[in-house]
């Protein structure tokens, strides 16, 4: 098992500017084929934007994801961790304040279960390959 979160990173975020389009930050997740992009500017984090958070917060309620902002819609302050902190207080942090992702490079709730549960569903799931349509198979 994994001891450093290092360990268990995704390395290479991506990241949009704050204010980037929705409609560009979704397409940027598209090509990568992930769920989540930094929202970042003058080399400071702002906050986190997921596939979610722009089905929900945004497309949901009507709003036009060309005219509206990543900084408008992202997690503003994300909880994050740095790559020398333990497995165990990321796995803490998530637990705490009921995320799933955490800042560092990334780590995701996949990325965990499959260092400390190697076994379980969850790590099967996240270690599956993209299914072809785009979805995002990294919990």
């Amino acid at each position: 098992m994994a001891v450093f979160v290092r360990e268990v990173m995704t390395p290479g975020v991506v990241s949009v500017r704050p204010d980037a389009s929705l409609v560009e930050a979704a397409q940027l997740m598209r090509a990568q084929d992930i769920g989540d992009v930094l929202v970042a500017g003058d080399h400071a984090l702002i906050g986190v934007l997921t596939d979610r958070d722009i089905a929900l917060r945004a497309v949901a309620n009507g709003v036009d994801p060309l005219t509206v902002s990543a900084r408008s819609v992202c997690t503003p302050d994300p909880v994050v961790v740095s790559p020398d902190d333990g497995v165990a207080a990321a796995v803490a942090l998530m637990r705490d304040h009921a995320v799933r992702r955490l800042p560092v490079g990334m780590v995701s709730l996949g990325d965990l279960a499959i260092s400390e549960n190697p076994d379980s569903a969850l790590a099967e799931i996240s270690r599956a390959a993209p299914d072809g349509r785009g979805h995002e198979t990294r919990a």
